[in-house]
């Protein structure tokens, strides 16, 4: 096989409206970067004015970086912390009381590498209640982190973690079970 590089360069992924969106969005983020690090309900404002659902109490950290707000949904009292990375090209869904620690990346986009053209992929993920995405941590493209489940620092999670599971390494591998009873604080 070989790779049709022009085609995947000249390749119009998003519709006239995305990067209209896309445009606006980056125009905005200044406003949303440039906040104290307490103004959790104006980043959530903004974040809502381009169609994110952002659930209540819910602390996104100033440095976060959301590629495409309207492919967001945030359930109550989760947080994402310094520096997460929400390449959300396909839709992105956290739980309620979810933590995603400093430094995270839940990337949400790929290319099918069996196409010479190398065609976008925007795939889901889903981040159950009570998950715990650790510092440094990496959730693939199609990835569902089940409820409770936890993505040890700096695992790379390809595949889907089952409910109240600790995964660790790269590829992330199940190491422990979490006890309901314990869990992150944001």
């Amino acid at each position: 096989m070989t790779l049709d590089i022009g085609a995947a360069r000249s390749a119009r992924p998003y519709s006239m409206r995305e990067y209209a969106g896309r445009i606006a969005w980056a125009l905005a983020t200044p406003l949303f970067r440039f906040t104290p690090k307490p103004l959790f309900g104006w980043r959530n404002f903004m974040l809502r004015c381009f169609g994110a659902r952002i659930g209540r109490n819910v602390r996104i950290h100033p440095s976060v970086r959301v590629v495409i707000p309207w492919n967001l949904e945030v359930g109550d009292d989760a947080s994402l912390g310094d520096d997460v990375l929400v390449y959300n090209l396909g839709p992105i869904i956290i739980g309620a009381r979810a933590s995603v620690s400093h430094r995270a990346h839940l990337c949400g986009g790929s290319h099918d590498h069996e196409d010479p053209r190398l065609p976008l992929l925007r795939l889901p993920i889903r981040i159950g209640d009570d998950a715990w995405i650790c510092a440094q941590a990496f959730v693939g493209p199609d990835v569902v982190v089940g409820n409770g489940a936890v993505v040890a620092a700096c695992a790379v999670a390809v595949r889907a973690v089952e409910d109240w599971t600790i995964v660790a390494g790269n590829p992330a591998r199940p190491i422990k079970t979490r006890s309901v009873h314990g869990g992150p604080t944001a």
